[in-house]
């Protein structure tokens, strides 16, 4: 492994470099372990704790499958994917894994019981299987998460509707917090050269989630002018929204939960902004078992204070179960609100007289297709979005590096170093960098 750290670290892309180093037995992984799948039976969800369950094992390099890469790992990111297979909620990923298992002989592999996780990566590619004409070793990559068979007639107009559609990391093996990582080729996408390898690592995920929810027409479809707003608009996934408002013309309305994070907003260029804890919202009774529509009212007088009288054509969601009651009531009449996850809670409950009455539309919307994460990792290399990366920690801490994200302890993304010795290395485009520096360092150390 240390061969391998030492030539990515040497500058040198040959490819013959790359194909002749030799491939270790094992390589160093965060895991979990299937026989821990109880250890947090009793306890409440915010109280399980990610330090217990992850572990950093020495697991063996699996054999490569046709049309799949080798990737040796420099850097990757905390999901919150992560955070749900760490805590084993809402149920353990070992089913996930046991169902692609019995597919095929190579997706045997993936039937484990360890779990190797995390759904992004930034590297080099050391090996190519069987079919890869595309990508050689010795290229900088990143990758998306979504792995598809394409066997059937449905995912050929839009990927994520492959019956057999996969997140890499979570719902596969052999995920991207590890020294090495197996992708399938169609995962790979170029790496930015102005960003270190942190950096590019950390919008993977979250930035191709973001596109898809908002901007393509497989989501939001925001256009020039719409008002969105934006739950945890300073968080992973509400980042990168708020960019691409922001680059695409809309109007903002950033709910943050400090002024921190409310100052996060300002920097991006945000001015609209709800810090939800000042002003104190209760959506729900102590208890959890009943809604309060005064509160959603009072969110929906405050956005009209802050857009001259405007209610808004898009709701960005994702906290779920807390949020979505006022999301459905908040949204202009045809108005739309864009779901994805809910870290919150699964059970969403609104009064359908805020949706039926006012024509309003709820769309689900999951991850990207390859083509809209492939659009999205190209406004990361032109400049057009910029990482969010807050804090990176080393693979030995990933377990206290997933605790801070599932105790909203963080801005923006959480890195990890795997391979990469130390952060601020990888970068090859200084020039293209030196117009970007303010912007790429604004959720840095907050």
């Amino acid at each position: 492994m240390q061969a391998i750290r030492d030539a990515i670290l040497s500058g040198d892309r040959a490819q013959e470099t790359y194909a002749n180093i030799e491939i270790p037995e094992t390589y160093r992984g965060a895991t979990v372990h299937k026989d821990e799948v109880g250890m947090f039976e009793g306890i409440a969800t915010r109280d399980k704790d990610p330090r217990k369950s992850l572990h950093i094992d020495e697991v063996p390099v699996p054999e490569l499958a046709p049309g799949e890469a080798l990737v040796a790992v420099m850097a990757s990111a905390i999901n919150y994917n992560t955070v749900w297979t760490s805590i084993f909620e809402p149920v353990s990923t070992f089913g996930f894994l046991e169902r692609y298992g019995r597919m095929s002989e190579f997706a045997k592999r993936h039937d484990l019981p360890y779990h190797v996780v995390g759904s992004d990566l930034a590297g080099v590619i050391l090996r190519t299987g069987p079919g890869v004409t595309k990508w050689k070793p010795g290229t900088e990559v990143v990758a998306h998460c979504l792995s598809v068979e394409l066997e059937d007639a449905e995912g050929h107009d839009d990927t994520m509707m492959d019956p057999q559609q996969r997140i890499w990391g979570f719902e596969t093996n052999f995920g991207g917090l590890a020294e090495l990582a197996i992708v399938k080729a169609n995962q790979l996408m170029p790496k930015p050269g102005h960003l270190t390898w942190e950096e590019a690592a950390s919008p993977g995920l979250v930035n191709s989630t973001a596109y898809r929810q908002l901007i393509s027409k497989n989501g939001a479809a925001m256009k020039l002018g719409d008002r969105v707003l934006i739950w945890g608009a300073s968080g992973g996934l509400g980042s990168y929204a708020t960019q691409m408002a922001l680059a695409g013309g809309a109007t903002p309305i950033c709910v943050v939960s400090s002024p921190e994070k409310a100052e996060i907003c300002r920097s991006m260029g945000a001015e609209l902004i709800i810090d939800r804890n000042a002003e104190e919202y209760q959506f729900w009774n102590a208890e959890g078992t009943e809604q309060n529509p005064r509160e959603w009212q009072r969110l929906g007088k405050k956005i009209r204070e802050l857009t001259g009288g405007y209610d808004v054509d898009i709701v960005f969601e994702h906290p779920g179960r807390e949020t979505f009651g006022a999301s459905v009531y908040v949204a202009r009449k045809g108005g739309t609100i864009v779901t994805c996850a809910s870290t919150s809670g699964y059970m969403h409950e609104y009064d359908n007289r805020y949706l039926w009455m006012n024509l309003k539309r709820i769309v689900s919307s999951h991850f990207a297709n390859y083509r809209e994460a492939w659009e999205a990792n190209e406004l990361v290399n032109r400049g057009l979005i910029h990482p969010t990366l807050s804090k990176t920690y080393t693979l030995d801490e990933v377990g206290q590096a997933a605790l801070d994200v599932h105790q909203n302890a963080h801005q923006g993304k959480v890195g990890v170093l795997t391979l990469a010795p130390e952060p601020g290395l990888g970068i090859t485009n200084p020039e293209k960098r030196a117009g970007f520096e303010r912007a790429i360092n604004r959720f840095a150390d907050q």
